[in-house]
């Protein structure tokens, strides 16, 4: 695959300096407030329902249910962790994958802690947001107002799609993870408690809430993963004013660049980070090479652009879950270097 890589000597400080230390981590967090908030969505009305009866708890009375009426559909889901003292200018908003929730950045599968905590400790306001449709976000009614069935990804998809390995049993001792594969295979049916249902047809509703978050929040740094890679950019181009820089993990999907006024977001650094074995499963390339292409356009237009590659750097046998990893603090030092060399910090 081809690479190109912008700010050379940033890579070759890395390698010197990254280590498996979390970055800043000390007993010394201060939190001023933690909260909760949600952020965009409508009202939509539903009639011509059929009525029936049902028993909501266990000894209770028979009550009828009645569909019709109004609801709130589309919102978003917002965690927040202040800090007493942030060294950070911004905050980090952390936005998760498809299939996925804010669970995310929280605890890892295996016990340890997640980038949420990583980044409180380097001196981040976080925000964590459940996506439309995911977690606490909650999901509406189908087809009356999702308009297409749930998709709910299996284990054996899970595994080979995040490159977790290339053999999949529902008998974890006859699952085979990559040699030197860094996710913790031992915690995967953990991990794949947090799995939830995605809509594919509500695209539209969750761009809107993520433009609604940046808005609300103001100027700040986005991390996105996977799914969210292509909500992500163009959250940049809706509000260039808004995002200082934006940290994408292996996105799946980017704008197409020709139907895009790059100029808007010239100085907007972009870091993009990839994991092992990108190769070992089909739709990796396709998605590799759409959001290349993409950086391509980024770079000709002079938006400033870092791209990792880890196994180049020496670093491999990371998933597609980097953030769940057993080397994710490595990564998210990355990040934090990167941000640092970026301004980011008072």
């Amino acid at each position: 695959m081809k690479t190109r890589t912008v700010v050379a000597f940033f890579i070759a400080a890395l390698l010197m300096t990254v280590s498996l230390v979390a970055y800043g981590a000390d007993d010394s967090l201060k939190v001023k407030n933690i909260g909760s908030f949600y952020v965009g969505g409508h009202e939509i009305t539903l009639s011509e329902l059929p009525v029936y009866n049902d028993i909501f708890t266990q000894g209770g009375p028979v009550r009828k249910v009645d569909p019709n009426g109004s609801f709130e559909t589309g919102q978003m889901y917002v965690q927040y962790v202040q800090l007493k003292n942030p060294k950070a200018k911004y905050p980090i908003l952390l936005w998760h994958g498809g299939g996925l929730s804010g669970a995310t950045w929280e605890t890892k599968p295996d016990g340890n802690p997640g980038w949420q905590m990583f980044f409180l400790k380097a001196g981040y306001n976080v925000y964590v947001s459940d996506a439309v449709e995911r977690g606490r976000s909650s999901w509406s009614r189908y087809p009356e107002i999702y308009k297409s069935n749930p998709i709910f990804r299996t284990k054996k998809e899970s595994w080979e799609s995040f490159r977790i390995g290339p053999t999949y049993d529902d008998d974890p001792a006859k699952r085979i993870p990559y040699s030197g594969g860094l996710f913790p295979a031992e915690s995967f049916d953990q991990f794949m408690k947090s799995a939830i249902p995605r809509w594919t047809t509500n695209n539209q509703a969750t761009q809107e809430a993520y433009d609604k978050l940046v808005q609300t929040v103001g100027p700040s740094v986005i991390v996105v993963h996977s799914q969210s890679g292509a909500f992500g950019e163009r959250a940049v181009l809706n509000a260039p004013e808004k995002v200082k820089a934006v940290v994408l993990l292996e996105p799946s999907g980017a704008p197409d660049p020709t139907k895009e006024n790059l100029a808007l977001i010239k100085n907007i650094p972009h870091l993009y980070i990839w994991g092992d074995n990108i190769d070992k499963y089909p739709t990796w390339p396709k998605y590799y090479a759409n959001v290349a292409r993409y950086r391509d356009a980024l770079i000709k237009t002079g938006v400033p652009v870092t791209w990792i590659e880890l196994p180049k750097m020496g670093i491999k046998g990371n998933s597609h879950m980097l953030m769940m990893d057993k080397n994710s603090d490595q990564i998210a030092e990355i990040v934090q270097k990167w941000l640092e060399s970026q301004k980011i910090m008072k």
